[in-house]
Protein backbone atom coordinates (compact mmCIF):
# COMPACT_ATOMS: atom_id res chain seq x y z
CA UNK A 1 0.00 0.00 0.00
CA UNK A 2 1.36 3.81 -1.11
CA UNK A 3 2.17 6.27 1.96
CA UNK A 4 0.32 9.33 1.82
CA UNK A 5 2.83 11.30 0.51
CA UNK A 6 3.37 8.44 -2.69
CA UNK A 7 -0.55 8.76 -2.55
CA UNK A 8 0.09 12.44 -3.38
CA UNK A 9 3.14 12.58 -5.78
CA UNK A 10 0.43 10.14 -8.12
CA UNK A 11 -1.81 12.86 -7.67
CA UNK A 12 0.30 15.91 -8.42
CA UNK A 13 1.69 14.11 -11.59
CA UNK A 14 -2.00 13.46 -12.98
CA UNK A 15 -2.90 17.03 -12.49
CA UNK A 16 -1.15 18.55 -15.73
CA UNK A 17 -3.08 15.23 -17.81
CA UNK A 18 -6.38 15.90 -16.15
CA UNK A 19 -5.91 19.96 -17.38
CA UNK A 20 -5.23 18.63 -20.83
CA UNK A 21 -7.47 15.82 -21.44
CA UNK A 22 -10.69 17.50 -19.79
CA UNK A 23 -13.29 18.25 -22.22
CA UNK A 24 -11.63 15.69 -24.18
CA UNK A 25 -13.01 12.26 -26.14
CA UNK A 26 -10.83 9.08 -25.82
CA UNK A 27 -12.23 6.25 -27.37
CA UNK A 28 -10.96 3.11 -25.61
CA UNK A 29 -11.24 -0.25 -27.58
CA UNK A 30 -11.45 -3.47 -25.51
CA UNK A 31 -10.55 -6.78 -27.25
CA UNK A 32 -11.79 -9.87 -26.63
CA UNK A 33 -9.30 -11.41 -25.28
CA UNK A 34 -8.71 -8.68 -23.21
CA UNK A 35 -12.12 -9.40 -21.47
CA UNK A 36 -11.83 -10.45 -18.08
CA UNK A 37 -14.80 -9.74 -14.62
CA UNK A 38 -12.26 -8.63 -12.85
CA UNK A 39 -10.15 -6.33 -15.04
CA UNK A 40 -13.01 -5.35 -16.42
CA UNK A 41 -14.32 -3.82 -13.06
CA UNK A 42 -10.58 -2.03 -12.76
CA UNK A 43 -11.16 -0.47 -16.55
CA UNK A 44 -14.59 0.61 -15.10
CA UNK A 45 -13.52 2.74 -12.39
CA UNK A 46 -10.54 4.26 -14.85
CA UNK A 47 -13.26 5.17 -17.48
CA UNK A 48 -15.76 6.70 -14.17
CA UNK A 49 -12.58 8.11 -12.73
CA UNK A 50 -11.42 9.66 -16.58
CA UNK A 51 -15.17 11.19 -16.45
CA UNK A 52 -15.34 12.70 -12.83
CA UNK A 53 -12.34 14.78 -14.06
CA UNK A 54 -14.28 15.89 -17.32
CA UNK A 55 -12.71 13.35 -20.11
CA UNK A 56 -15.10 12.21 -22.57
CA UNK A 57 -15.14 8.43 -22.66
CA UNK A 58 -16.48 5.78 -24.89
CA UNK A 59 -15.67 2.48 -24.82
CA UNK A 60 -15.93 -0.20 -28.17
CA UNK A 61 -15.48 -3.66 -27.47
CA UNK A 62 -14.74 -6.80 -29.68
CA UNK A 63 -15.17 -10.14 -28.75
CA UNK A 64 -13.57 -12.91 -31.04
CA UNK A 65 -12.85 -15.54 -28.35
CA UNK A 66 -16.90 -15.68 -26.94
CA UNK A 67 -17.78 -15.32 -30.37
CA UNK A 68 -15.67 -18.85 -30.75
CA UNK A 69 -16.83 -20.49 -27.90
CA UNK A 70 -20.38 -20.15 -28.66
CA UNK A 71 -20.06 -20.74 -32.25
CA UNK A 72 -18.47 -24.21 -30.81
CA UNK A 73 -21.52 -24.51 -28.20
CA UNK A 74 -23.80 -24.63 -31.87
CA UNK A 75 -21.24 -27.46 -33.36
CA UNK A 76 -20.46 -24.78 -35.98
CA UNK A 77 -16.79 -24.16 -36.71
CA UNK A 78 -15.00 -20.64 -36.84
CA UNK A 79 -13.69 -19.57 -40.24
CA UNK A 80 -11.51 -16.98 -40.74
CA UNK A 81 -9.48 -14.97 -44.15
CA UNK A 82 -6.94 -12.76 -43.71
CA UNK A 83 -8.18 -12.19 -40.20
CA UNK A 84 -11.69 -11.63 -40.66
CA UNK A 85 -14.49 -13.94 -39.68
CA UNK A 86 -16.09 -15.30 -42.86
CA UNK A 87 -19.55 -14.25 -41.54
CA UNK A 88 -22.62 -16.20 -42.88
CA UNK A 89 -26.21 -15.40 -41.84
CA UNK A 90 -26.39 -17.92 -39.13
CA UNK A 91 -22.94 -16.73 -37.98
CA UNK A 92 -24.07 -13.26 -38.52
CA UNK A 93 -26.86 -13.93 -35.55
CA UNK A 94 -24.26 -15.99 -33.37
CA UNK A 95 -21.81 -12.68 -33.54
CA UNK A 96 -25.20 -10.27 -32.71
CA UNK A 97 -26.01 -12.55 -29.42
CA UNK A 98 -23.15 -12.59 -28.61
CA UNK A 99 -21.85 -8.90 -28.57
CA UNK A 100 -25.09 -7.07 -28.78
CA UNK A 101 -26.64 -9.34 -26.08
CA UNK A 102 -23.71 -10.55 -23.62
CA UNK A 103 -20.53 -8.56 -23.43
CA UNK A 104 -22.25 -5.15 -24.28
CA UNK A 105 -24.70 -6.02 -21.50
CA UNK A 106 -22.10 -7.21 -18.83
CA UNK A 107 -20.05 -4.34 -19.45
CA UNK A 108 -22.66 -1.95 -18.81
CA UNK A 109 -23.44 -3.16 -16.16
CA UNK A 110 -20.09 -4.08 -14.35
CA UNK A 111 -20.11 0.30 -15.57
CA UNK A 112 -23.13 1.25 -13.79
CA UNK A 113 -22.20 -1.17 -10.35
CA UNK A 114 -18.73 0.89 -10.12
CA UNK A 115 -20.63 3.97 -10.84
CA UNK A 116 -22.83 3.03 -7.21
CA UNK A 117 -24.60 6.45 -7.06
CA UNK A 118 -26.37 6.43 -10.65
CA UNK A 119 -25.92 4.64 -13.67
CA UNK A 120 -24.03 5.78 -16.18
CA UNK A 121 -23.06 3.37 -19.01
CA UNK A 122 -25.85 2.67 -21.87
CA UNK A 123 -25.17 0.46 -24.61
CA UNK A 124 -25.61 1.39 -28.04
CA UNK A 125 -24.77 -1.33 -30.79
CA UNK A 126 -23.61 0.26 -34.35
CA UNK A 127 -27.66 -0.40 -35.76
CA UNK A 128 -28.99 1.57 -33.50
CA UNK A 129 -29.91 4.94 -34.60
CA UNK A 130 -27.69 4.65 -37.77
CA UNK A 131 -24.54 4.71 -35.69
CA UNK A 132 -22.07 2.95 -37.87
CA UNK A 133 -23.54 2.69 -41.24
CA UNK A 134 -21.91 -0.16 -42.94
CA UNK A 135 -21.60 -1.21 -46.54
CA UNK A 136 -20.48 -4.76 -47.74
CA UNK A 137 -16.72 -5.72 -47.84
CA UNK A 138 -16.42 -8.78 -50.16
CA UNK A 139 -18.92 -11.19 -50.78
CA UNK A 140 -17.00 -13.85 -49.73
CA UNK A 141 -16.62 -13.40 -46.97
CA UNK A 142 -20.41 -13.01 -46.47
CA UNK A 143 -22.05 -10.14 -43.95
CA UNK A 144 -18.26 -8.42 -43.10
CA UNK A 145 -19.03 -4.72 -43.37
CA UNK A 146 -16.62 -1.72 -43.26
CA UNK A 147 -17.66 1.51 -42.21
CA UNK A 148 -18.94 3.93 -44.40
CA UNK A 149 -20.09 6.67 -41.64
CA UNK A 150 -20.31 7.28 -38.36
CA UNK A 151 -23.42 9.41 -37.03
CA UNK A 152 -20.77 10.80 -34.06
CA UNK A 153 -23.60 13.49 -32.83
CA UNK A 154 -25.20 10.23 -31.35
CA UNK A 155 -21.99 9.43 -29.25
CA UNK A 156 -21.53 13.30 -28.47
CA UNK A 157 -24.76 13.75 -27.15
CA UNK A 158 -24.80 11.06 -25.09
CA UNK A 159 -21.46 12.26 -23.96
CA UNK A 160 -23.01 15.65 -23.17
CA UNK A 161 -26.05 13.68 -20.66
CA UNK A 162 -23.20 12.58 -18.57
CA UNK A 163 -23.20 9.33 -20.04
CA UNK A 164 -20.76 6.51 -21.07
CA UNK A 165 -21.71 4.88 -24.66
CA UNK A 166 -20.46 1.09 -24.89
CA UNK A 167 -20.69 0.29 -28.26
CA UNK A 168 -20.92 -3.03 -30.33
CA UNK A 169 -19.29 -3.04 -33.22
CA UNK A 170 -22.55 -4.64 -35.48
CA UNK A 171 -23.24 -2.17 -37.74
CA UNK A 172 -26.31 -1.94 -40.63
CA UNK A 173 -26.80 -0.95 -44.16
CA UNK A 174 -29.03 1.94 -45.50
CA UNK A 175 -31.67 -1.04 -46.03
CA UNK A 176 -31.25 -2.49 -42.33
CA UNK A 177 -29.21 -5.22 -43.39
CA UNK A 178 -26.56 -5.74 -40.25
CA UNK A 179 -22.78 -7.02 -40.82
CA UNK A 180 -19.78 -7.77 -38.72
CA UNK A 181 -17.47 -5.07 -38.26
CA UNK A 182 -13.62 -5.88 -36.99
CA UNK A 183 -14.09 -4.26 -34.14
CA UNK A 184 -10.50 -2.49 -34.14
CA UNK A 185 -11.45 -0.38 -37.68
CA UNK A 186 -15.09 0.35 -35.86
CA UNK A 187 -13.08 2.36 -33.37
CA UNK A 188 -10.70 3.74 -35.50
CA UNK A 189 -14.09 4.69 -37.40
CA UNK A 190 -15.42 6.38 -34.57
CA UNK A 191 -11.93 8.11 -33.23
CA UNK A 192 -12.00 9.85 -36.44
CA UNK A 193 -15.57 11.02 -36.83
CA UNK A 194 -15.58 12.15 -33.19
CA UNK A 195 -12.02 14.35 -33.61
CA UNK A 196 -10.73 12.23 -30.47
CA UNK A 197 -7.97 13.38 -28.76
CA UNK A 198 -6.63 9.73 -27.86
CA UNK A 199 -7.31 6.02 -29.44
CA UNK A 200 -6.74 3.10 -26.65
CA UNK A 201 -6.76 -0.01 -27.71
CA UNK A 202 -6.77 -2.96 -24.70
CA UNK A 203 -4.90 -5.65 -25.67
CA UNK A 204 -3.46 -8.98 -24.23
CA UNK A 205 0.09 -8.40 -25.20
CA UNK A 206 2.40 -5.08 -23.62
CA UNK A 207 2.35 -3.20 -27.19
CA UNK A 208 4.38 -2.98 -29.76
CA UNK A 209 7.10 -5.77 -29.31
CA UNK A 210 10.57 -5.48 -31.13
CA UNK A 211 10.58 -9.51 -30.45
CA UNK A 212 6.93 -11.24 -29.80
CA UNK A 213 8.81 -13.59 -28.12
CA UNK A 214 10.18 -11.15 -25.72
CA UNK A 215 7.84 -8.91 -23.89
CA UNK A 216 10.19 -6.66 -22.30
CA UNK A 217 10.95 -5.42 -25.99
CA UNK A 218 8.61 -3.33 -26.09
CA UNK A 219 9.10 -0.19 -28.34
CA UNK A 220 7.46 2.72 -26.28
CA UNK A 221 7.13 5.62 -29.12
CA UNK A 222 6.71 5.70 -33.10
CA UNK A 223 5.58 8.04 -36.02
CA UNK A 224 2.90 6.41 -37.83
CA UNK A 225 5.06 6.24 -40.82
CA UNK A 226 7.53 4.29 -39.01
CA UNK A 227 4.62 1.89 -37.81
CA UNK A 228 3.48 1.53 -41.45
CA UNK A 229 7.38 0.72 -41.96
CA UNK A 230 7.10 -1.93 -40.04
CA UNK A 231 3.86 -3.29 -41.19
CA UNK A 232 4.90 -3.31 -45.13
CA UNK A 233 8.76 -5.32 -44.04
CA UNK A 234 6.49 -8.13 -42.21
CA UNK A 235 8.83 -7.01 -38.83
CA UNK A 236 5.32 -7.16 -36.59
CA UNK A 237 3.10 -9.97 -35.93
CA UNK A 238 0.28 -10.65 -38.70
CA UNK A 239 -1.80 -10.73 -35.39
CA UNK A 240 -1.33 -7.24 -34.98
CA UNK A 241 -1.45 -5.90 -37.63
CA UNK A 242 -4.76 -4.88 -38.42
CA UNK A 243 -4.68 -2.92 -35.06
CA UNK A 244 -1.72 -1.13 -36.04
CA UNK A 245 -2.81 -0.27 -38.97
CA UNK A 246 -5.70 1.45 -37.54
CA UNK A 247 -4.03 3.19 -35.54
CA UNK A 248 -1.74 4.58 -38.09
CA UNK A 249 -4.48 5.14 -39.70
CA UNK A 250 -6.32 7.18 -36.34
CA UNK A 251 -3.54 9.86 -36.23
CA UNK A 252 -3.47 10.02 -39.55
CA UNK A 253 -6.94 10.57 -39.97
CA UNK A 254 -6.77 13.66 -37.16
CA UNK A 255 -6.67 11.68 -33.76
CA UNK A 256 -4.27 13.37 -31.66
CA UNK A 257 -2.83 10.01 -30.33
CA UNK A 258 -2.79 5.79 -30.72
CA UNK A 259 -2.01 3.66 -27.83
CA UNK A 260 -1.44 0.32 -27.43
CA UNK A 261 -1.57 -0.78 -24.19
CA UNK A 262 -1.98 -3.93 -21.85
CA UNK A 263 -5.11 -4.84 -21.01
CA UNK A 264 -4.13 -7.71 -18.36
CA UNK A 265 -2.70 -4.57 -16.17
CA UNK A 266 -5.36 -3.58 -13.57
CA UNK A 267 -5.95 0.25 -14.50
CA UNK A 268 -3.89 0.14 -17.22
CA UNK A 269 -5.84 2.80 -18.71
CA UNK A 270 -5.22 5.37 -16.21
CA UNK A 271 -1.34 4.83 -16.24
CA UNK A 272 -1.39 5.49 -19.88
CA UNK A 273 -2.96 8.62 -19.67
CA UNK A 274 -2.07 9.94 -16.36
CA UNK A 275 1.65 9.12 -15.14
CA UNK A 276 4.82 9.99 -16.24
CA UNK A 277 5.63 6.38 -17.25
CA UNK A 278 2.83 5.25 -19.43
CA UNK A 279 2.89 1.34 -20.09
CA UNK A 280 2.56 1.01 -24.08
CA UNK A 281 3.18 1.53 -27.55
CA UNK A 282 2.49 5.15 -28.41
CA UNK A 283 2.30 6.59 -32.46
CA UNK A 284 2.05 10.19 -33.10
CA UNK A 285 1.50 11.34 -36.75
CA UNK A 286 4.77 13.62 -36.26
CA UNK A 287 7.90 12.45 -33.89
CA UNK A 288 7.13 15.72 -31.52
CA UNK A 289 7.66 14.46 -28.70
Amino acid sequence: MMSPSETADVLVQALPYIRRFAGKSVVVKLGGAAIDPDLDRALAQDVLLLQSVGVRCVLVHGGGPQINEYMGRLGKQPEFRDGLRVTDGETLEIVRMVLVGKINRDLVATVNREAHEEPVAVGVSGEDGGLLVASARDSSLGYVGDVEAVRASLLHQLLDDGLVPVVSTVGADSGGQPYNINADEAARAIAVAMAAEKIVYLTAAPGLLEDVNDETSLVPRLTSAELRERIEDASVSAGMIPKLRACADAVDGGVGTAHIIDGRVPHALLIELLTDRGIGTMIKRKADW
